[in-house]
């Protein structure tokens, strides 16, 4: 009787072991209505507080976060089954190779795609869920979306194991943790600095609530709570103490304050850390402690001018040059220009397929940056009062996270298809520049003076390039330092001696950071 060889063999164990993969799948799947119905005898059988219809929609939201989760961990059985089988060929063939090995070869791709796709998907539900108060969604740790960090979910080593192909350059710049500013209770969507005295940070967070810091002390000084959602943006008058903020509750904030900076205590003497690849980076969570709120910081509760008109959430705004009027940018896919004075909607801006993700004014002109879902960017034009020109620019091929602009002629954008890429205003037919990275790219900043790109990613690093794509440093991010969670946001302050550039995410902190950028650019 003629004996099976070894390929064969190995090839019909695997013909079985996908279709017992298969059936596993749709006995998971016929199981939905009996999951549904024990919802309903939980929601019953349970005494709470919350309305039956917010406890639905809580348990609907999390088992889809379960349903992900779930292909996710299929996905991968099947895959280690494939590297076992691909194992046991080579091996009967007389080679020896490691499943991790094989998996850095076509499977790696793979992986990473699927792991960035629900990223992305677990980052819009807690952003609707959070940004709502018309359904009643909660905040906080019910959010759940900063327990699942999906960007460090191990796939037998999973996003750890890319290549970046960034542009390698020598450089071996100084970059130091200065303080840490600790105080919401939820993550941190974007944060601002002040362009008048007294300078301070701003922050605004999914907890509800916008927050201004000392920054030399790292002390809230004053906390907005005029919002019911979700504070998506935050951004200051450029010559009045005046703050614009943004929230999942339709609309957007114009607000006053007024604080007095504490007296600056001495800067603990931190060691120097190269921003280089050789510092010590862990790939496991740390566990989340409770954050206690600020305590003897002064609140305002009401707004001074309240902009109504979007039906969505409203993602982003800014004040236009001179501060007389601002844009804001809405998941009803519009853009609304104000008159600040009377609070009437001056222009609506509409083009976009999908939801604005951010807006950006020029710092010198009448010129307004728009970014969409959509995978595009819109250029608006309102320098000619009589004539309102727009260009749309298609550069990426997943969502328009972020579009700013320089003090020159230059537009950067950042997009989820982890590329960041320098346009000229001039002939923005084509990018300047193309940064491919490793990982999502988010609230994006450029310096005013040296025109340095701070790129914050879902994978909790922060990358510093220049404008024709050189990578200069990496910050610093071990166990004991640096951002533990996705980092929503970067933004420079180059004048100020104590901290030159900050960054927030979704760990509840934003972090101050001084870059020593003249031996950045020296070792260019």
């Amino acid at each position: 009787m003629p004996m099976e060889s070894g390929s064969s063999s190995a090839a019909r164990q695997t013909k079985q072991k996908r279709k017992s993969h298969s059936l596993s799948i749709r006995r998971t799947n016929s199981t939905d209505q009996d999951r549904m119905g024990l919802q309903r005898d939980m929601l019953e059988g349970q005494d709470s507080k919350l309305p039956l219809s917010l406890r639905s929609n809580l348990l609907e939201l999390f088992s889809q976060i379960e349903r992900e989760f779930e292909n996710l961990y299929l996905e991968n059985i099947e895959l280690r089954r494939e590297i076992d089988t691909l194992n046991e060929r080579l091996a009967a063939e007389g080679h020896t190779f490691d499943g991790a090995d094989l998996a850095k070869g076509a499977l790696k791709t793979k992986a990473s795609h699927s792991t960035s796709q629900l990223s992305q998907k677990l980052k819009t539900t807690y952003k609707a869920s959070t940004s709502k108060p018309r359904s009643n969604s909660c905040h906080g740790r019910v959010g759940g979306s900063r327990n699942f960090n999906v960007t460090t979910w191990e796939l037998w080593g999973g996003d750890s194991w890319i290549v970046s192909s960034f542009k390698a350059t020598a450089a071996r710049a100084v970059c130091q943790l200065v303080k840490e500013y600790v105080g919401h209770r939820d993550g941190i969507w974007d944060l601002g600095i002040t362009r008048n005295q007294p300078v301070v940070l701003g922050t605004a967070s999914a907890d509800h609530t916008a927050m201004l810091w000392s920054i030399e002390t790292g002390k809230c000084l004053l906390k907005y709570m005029g919002h019911q959602g979700s504070v998506n943006s935050i951004k200051f008058h450029p010559n009045e103490q005046m703050a614009l903020t943004a929230s999942g509750d339709q609309t957007a904030h114009i607000w006053r304050y007024m604080v007095q900076l504490p007296t600056p205590q001495p800067v603990a003497d931190v060691s120097q850390t190269p921003c280089e690849d050789d510092v010590d980076f862990s790939d496991k969570d740390e566990a989340d402690g409770e954050v206690e709120g600020p305590i003897d910081c002064p609140s305002i509760r009401v707004a001074t001018t309240m902009l109504r008109s979007h039906q969505g959430v409203v993602i982003a705004a800014d004040w236009l040059v001179g501060g007389k009027q601002v844009v804001t940018a809405s998941w009803d896919r519009s853009a609304n220009l104000y008159d600040v004075e009377t609070s009437e909607l001056v222009h609506s801006l509409t083009g976009h397929d999908q939801e604005l993700t951010h807006c950006c004014t020029h710092p010198t002109q009448r010129l307004v940056v728009t970014s969409s879902r959509d995978t595009t960017f819109r250029l608006w034009d309102f320098r000619d009062p009589s004539i309102h020109s727009v260009n749309v620019f298609q550069g990426h091929t997943d969502t328009v996270t972020s579009a700013v602009f320089t003090v020159g002629d230059n537009v950067v954008s950042g997009s989820d298809d982890r590329t960041v890429k320098v346009w000229d205003l001039k002939n923005m037919r084509s990018p300047m520049a193309t940064i491919r990275t490793d990982s999502a790219v988010n609230r994006i900043s450029v310096s005013v003076s040296q025109k340095i790109i701070a790129l914050p990613h879902d994978n909790r690093q922060v990358r510093l390039f220049d404008m024709s794509g050189v990578r200069l440093a990496r910050l610093p991010r071990t166990n004991r330092q640096g951002h533990r969670r996705m980092v929503c946001c970067s933004t420079w302050s180059e004048d100020n001696s104590t901290c030159n550039l900050f960054t927030c995410g979704f760990d509840r902190q934003a972090i101050g950071w001084n870059i020593n950028i003249p031996s950045l650019l020296q070792e260019k």
